[in-house]
């Protein structure tokens, strides 16, 4: 689909000789917003389409790369543990074990977001018990309209980040982005509008022709 090209877009331009020595990989750190519930090397699997486009060419660590324990079989399980990845990458466990009923959110330097023609981000779809998670980093969220299960991190997650930056691109987006950026506040309707960095900035880059409803 569209919003998976303008990824596998983003990754190739990323490891292109252009770019590909403007940063120091060995100090970047990838965790992924959300998961499809497919095993690491399934054609739909947003872990293959980054390692194929990214990872390999640039010869990331595996290290470095924290992704969704999709083999496991367990999409509730993948959830949890994938929130545990995240508490050990950021915080000392053990300090925070006195005030085990509270997360503490990681502070991401970047979360990068595609938005859907239905509004969706990450894998917060319209109408989904996900959206109202202020708890948990990371969930396994049902898509009824979808008829399968995704993985993805909460809003408290999303918005606590540094920088959060969207790129939206297609036609077929454009009435959800109007609705977004300039309709009524809607966030169940329209998920993409809960996203509103506590402490951070919000970027977006948009294609003319996802623009062209905007005023």
């Amino acid at each position: 689909n569209r919003e998976d090209a303008y990824e596998r877009l983003v990754d190739r331009l990323l490891a292109s000789d252009d770019y590909r020595k403007r940063v120091d990989w060995t100090k970047v750190f990838f965790f992924f917003g959300d998961e499809r519930n497919v095993p690491p090397d399934d054609v739909e699997s947003n872990f293959r389409m980054a390692r194929e486009n990214l990872f390999e060419p640039l010869q990331i660590s595996s290290e470095n790369i924290f992704r969704w324990e999709t083999d496991l079989f367990d999409v509730e399980w993948a959830a949890v543990e994938y929130q545990s990845s995240i508490q050990n990458f950021f915080y000392d466990v053990k300090a925070l074990s006195a005030q085990a009923h509270r997360i503490k959110f990681p502070r991401f330097d970047l979360i990068l977001l595609g938005m859907g023609a239905d509004g969706h981000t990450a894998s917060l779809f319209p109408f989904t018990e996900a959206l109202t998670e202020k708890k948990a980093i990371a969930v396994d969220n049902w898509v009824e309209k979808l008829q399968t299960t995704r993985l993805t991190m909460t809003f408290p997650t999303i918005n606590n980040a540094r920088n959060v930056m969207f790129l939206v691109g297609g036609a077929e987006k454009a009435e959800a982005l109007r609705e977004v950026l300039e309709g009524e506040r809607e966030g169940d309707r329209f998920p993409a509008q809960k996203v509103n960095p506590t402490d951070g900035k919000l970027l977006w880059l948009i294609d003319s022709e996802a623009a062209r409803l905007l005023q």
